[in-house]
């Protein structure tokens, strides 16, 4: 498929058809139709459609799904988010108090947050992209590109040619297309893994989410439609491996001495997997018709539960400076065009790096000094209203220089 780009000439190339390559494709194109667009992607057709995990989706990231036509597609397999509540224990204690609650809603009506699995994402996102016009193509990646004054030229791995007037690299934290245009990274490892998987239960969860944080890391509790839940579940790398490698019986075992009863027995389903974790910075977004867009632009550990929402806000910003450049007849893949969404996005990223490397090291211990002070700071952030909407509002994206899509208007 990929044949019919040989000699081309288009617009804007996106590299990675995930949700923040795709989303980029479908805001530009759908503002600006005349813009010619295409997205590739290195993973072979259809994988994406074995992708088992869910994300947590912000109420701003919602409303720029609903925008873009793609959110009443996504509905019937999203939950809301209606309550979320905080504990601070150790895995063998009898009782962990909870420390800290969260309504689920922004407004009336609005949860700050669905969980929704990725493949409903993607393909309503694919959906989306084809009827725009977008061609999305499985099983080719970018191999090489050369920067040239007015365009970039761009060889693929099947030997394909074409030129783009800008190149969107949005390959994931391991970005190939970030090192070959040589953008340096900050970046360290935790030591830690999340072990990610979908737990069936007796009870239902309500639309309640927990985050507990123990000695070795968060473990998180994510409503999914049905008496389902998503796990994600931090633990030191070497004991996150040694867990995945166990049968079924003992890992339901120390998932349930974890997790608890109250949703009644637990059952595994579908395979369980650990990523390690750290911490990915650009130290640049953009370089002359190339830029970087969600996970290549930078990796957060999900104790925040933030990771995606990030690459929205880099989304929605890339697609409104790119718009506006065009409707004003400036070169979209100009240096000064792309400097306006590097500044848009970088305090923003280095803010959220930050906070979550804090949070991490907090509370992923067993000092009890430091225990006594965070849970005596997470009680006085439930005694405060106002400072509990507030952290709702940055959950939900919604604080903040926020780009229009993300406010659910049109760019």
């Amino acid at each position: 498929m990929s044949k019919r780009l040989d000699g081309a000439a288009l617009d804007i190339l996106v590299a990675g058809a995930g949700y923040a390559g795709l989303a980029a494709a479908v805001s530009i194109k759908q503002a600006r139709p005349d813009l010619t667009i295409a997205v590739v992607d290195a993973a072979p057709s259809r994988t994406w459609e074995k992708d088992g995990r869910a994300s947590a989706v912000a109420a701003a990231a919602c409303r720029m799904l609903a925008r873009l036509d793609c959110w009443d597609e996504i509905v019937p397999h999203a939950q809301a988010i209606t309550e979320m509540i905080v504990t601070d224990s150790r895995t063998a204690d009898p009782v962990r108090p909870v420390f800290l609650t969260f309504d689920g809603d922004v407004a009336a009506g609005e949860p700050f947050a669905h969980m929704v699995p990725n493949k409903a994402l993607n393909g309503a996102l694919r959906r989306r992209a084809g009827e725009l016009g977008v061609d999305v193509i499985d099983g080719v990646g970018v191999d090489h590109f050369e920067i040239e004054p007015a365009a970039a030229t761009i060889g693929l791995a099947d030997g394909v040619t074409f030129r783009a007037r800008l190149l969107v690299a949005a390959d994931g934290v391991k970005s190939r297309l970030r090192s070959m245009a040589g953008i340096k990274t900050l970046e360290w490892e935790y030591g830690q893994s999340g072990i990610v998987c979908t737990v069936a239960h007796e009870r239902p969860h309500e639309g309640r989410a927990e985050e507990h944080f123990l000695p070795s890391g968060p473990f998180a509790i994510l409503p999914l439609t049905g008496n389902r839940s998503s796990i994600v579940w931090t633990e030191r790398t070497a004991e996150a491996e040694r867990l995945v490698a166990e049968d079924d019986i003992v890992f339901e075992h120390e998932l349930e001495l974890r997790f608890g009863h109250k949703l009644g027995a637990l059952h595994v389903e579908g395979p369980r997997r650990a990523w390690p974790l750290g911490l990915t910075l650009a130290r640049d977004f953009v370089k002359p018709r190339f830029a970087l867009a969600g996970d290549a632009a930078h990796g957060i550990h999900p104790i925040a539960g933030q990771g995606l929402n990030l690459g929205f806000k880099d989304v929605a910003a890339l697609a409104q400076v790119l718009v506006e450049a065009d409707r004003l007849g400036e070169d979209i893949g100009a240096l000064d065009v792309l400097e306006r969404y590097a500044r848009w996005r970088r305090f923003d990223t280095l803010q959220m790096g930050i906070t979550t490397d804090v949070l991490n090291r907090m509370f992923s211990n067993d000092f009890a000094p430091l225990r006594t002070v965070r849970d005596i700071g997470l009680g006085l952030v439930d005694r405060m209203p106002r400072m509990k909407d507030f952290f709702i509002r940055q959950a939900a994206g919604l604080a903040g220089p926020t780009p229009r899509l993300l406010r659910g208007e049109a760019i």
